[in-house]
């Protein structure tokens, strides 16, 4: 396994393998690995050659104390990933950003919902940074997890619209024993916090059993807030119901897919997750 902290370097070892003929799979991280990064390791195997990034984005942050207190674990990152990936891309922000880009991404309707309602510039953010690690690796596959479902969606019309020759895989969101999504910021949450945060993929449960029984969208979404009105110490930021280009539902309107999206806080740690219904 191979460390870059320079675009030069990742691009130069990128461009030999591809004089090679091998296939290049990305998986883009903000580091404080878990589980859930690692079955996207595992799935981008398919590939001649993976590439994990490690970069932890000031751009896409909307709190500064967020950015703050994001965990940085490069150390135990590396660790993780020995024996797991071939080349780590690992960039300093003067490296990504030391030109201090003035470009501003925005992705319309499908942008301004759900997390771009609630966290206005994030997606605008993230837009730049995906743009900015293709540019760099050019990679022939990417690699993302469904529970940034609507990242998954904005980054797919991203690479149409700017006709990057790369196929974005999304993977299954991997998930506690418990039911609790993994994510790096539940590392901040305390064992109580957990209990609670565990409590949400409860709720996004109940509903679908609501759903698949034929209730409608307004009993379901009544359903789950008398559920997540007991739970101590959980906030509900949103509940949506959107279709599969995330239109905003309220009733079944025809939609060939409906998925509930939710964004919930627990001892101040913002916390998303979402549950397919109809596929």
């Amino acid at each position: 396994m191979q460390l870059f902290d320079s675009t030069e370097g990742i691009r130069s070892a990128v461009l030999e393998n591809k004089k090679q003929g091998k296939t290049i799979g990305l998986v883009p991280t903000m580091g404080a690995l878990h589980e859930g990064h690692l079955s996207l390791v595992r799935a981008a195997r398919t590939c001649d050659v993976v590439i994990v990034s490690i970069f932890v984005n000031p751009r896409q942050f909307t709190n500064e104390r967020d950015l703050k207190e994001y965990p940085r674990k490069l150390d135990g990152d590396l660790a993780i990933l020995k024996g797991k990936c071939d080349l780590v891309f690992a960039p300093g922000i003067n490296d990504i950003y030391g030109n201090s880009p003035v470009s501003s991404l925005d992705f319309g309707d499908l942008g301004s919902r759900l997390e771009g309602e609630f966290r206005p510039g994030h997606f605008n953010g993230v837009g730049l940074i995906v743009a900015k690690l293709f540019n760099i690796i050019l990679p022939d596959y990417a690699y993302f997890g469904l529970k940034d479902l609507q990242q998954y969606l904005l980054i797919k019309q991203l690479v149409k619209d700017l006709s990057f020759p790369i196929k974005i895989i999304g993977c299954t969101t991997i998930r506690e024993e418990s039911g609790l999504a993994m994510s790096s910021r539940n590392l901040k949450l305390s064992e109580k916090g957990i209990a609670v945060a565990s409590k949400i993929f409860e709720g996004l449960n109940i509903v679908k059993e609501g759903f698949d029984s034929g209730e409608s969208i307004d009993n379901c979404r009544k359903r789950a807030a008398k559920y997540y009105e007991r739970i101590n110490g959980l906030e509900i930021e949103y509940l949506e119901f959107a279709s599969e280009d995330l239109t905003i539902l309220n009733d079944l309107n025809g939609a060939k897919e409906i998925s509930v999206c939710i964004a919930a806080y627990v001892e101040g740690v913002r916390l998303i997750d979402n549950l397919y219904l109809r596929q």
